[in-house]
């Protein structure tokens, strides 16, 4: 992972409330944006980009990936050349840790993108409030639509509306 501090001068999971784009939709839209033609020139694809709040720190999180995975290089190519054109753009006020990685192994299935790539994939998913006196399911990724998502469990088929889901990731199988 290659970590830059930057500093500007001037949801449930998977669903956007309300019309309006937040301050982080508007940075995380725009950086990608700004990202797609970095990572096209340096044979990778973004996986994810989040800007978010942890404690007093900004963070902009930039995951790439390719096929056979992304290394340490791939990474401070992207961070290298990204870091220049969020410079050059200027367009987030706040001072900010610029992260570019992997989604890693166990990656969260955030978007339809991801999980349309992990159909058929072992899955743990995690619900926010519990179902049948349990939080934690696990599975192979059968479907999802906009308003839910299938797992196969043990041969029976289990739908969560995404209201409840609190994560889907890939699970590691060690």
């Amino acid at each position: 992972m290659v970590t830059e501090i930057k500093s500007g001068l001037a949801s449930p999971l998977f669903s956007v409330q309300g019309d309006a784009m937040s301050k982080r939709e508007t940075y995380e839209e725009k950086t990608e944006s700004l990202l797609s033609p970095i990572v096209e020139r340096f044979g990778v694809e973004i996986y994810d980009v989040e800007y978010v709040k942890e404690g007093k720190e900004y963070y902009l999180r930039v995951y790439i990936d390719k096929p056979e995975g992304v290394n340490i290089q791939d990474c401070e190519n992207v961070s290298r050349a990204l870091s220049d054109a969020l410079d050059e753009e200027d367009f987030i006020p706040d001072a900010y840790i610029l992260e570019v990685s992997s989604p890693g192994l166990g990656r969260v299935l955030k978007k339809d993108r991801h999980l349309e790539k992990s159909l058929g994939e072992a899955v743990e998913l995690k619900t926010y409030k519990p179902i049948e006196k349990k939080k934690e399911f696990a599975g192979i990724l059968k479907a999802y639509d906009a308003s839910s998502v299938t797992i196969e469990e043990e041969g029976v088929s289990r739908t969560f509306e995404r209201a409840d889901i609190a994560t889907v990731r890939l699970a590691l199988d060690f």
